[in-house]
């Protein structure tokens, strides 16, 4: 009985620790989301016609690329994960390597 309620205690602190750390990321989502909505809604507000956008948008590859970096960078200091091995993960214990040596290439 003994070993029985010592199993139960591990398992409610696992238990615990998840709930804590699906809180804190889905905070963090939310904030995302808020900010994201709001940036589209005054993008909307903002909108010139879309043949004018459409020329504007024809710039180069390396632009394209840029913005996927400064994605990817944002995304790693709202908090998560932008390496192979935990991608999108919410990041708990500080800075990744994988994801550091990623963002230095």
């Amino acid at each position: 009985m003994h070993s029985d309620f010592g199993k139960l205690k591990l398992k409610i602190k696992e238990l615990l620790e998840e709930n804590q750390r699906l809180r804190i990321e889905n905070q963090q989502l939310r904030k995302v989301l808020k900010r994201e909505t709001t940036a589209e809604a005054s993008s909307e507000a903002t909108e010139e016609p879309a043949a004018a956008d459409h020329e504007e948008n024809k710039g180069s590859l390396a632009a394209a690329v840029g913005e996927g970096y400064d994605n990817l960078a944002r995304l790693y200091h709202e908090g998560f994960h932008i390496c192979n091995v935990y991608y999108g993960h919410l990041r708990v214990e500080g800075d990744c390597l994988f994801c550091l040596s990623f963002l230095s290439k």
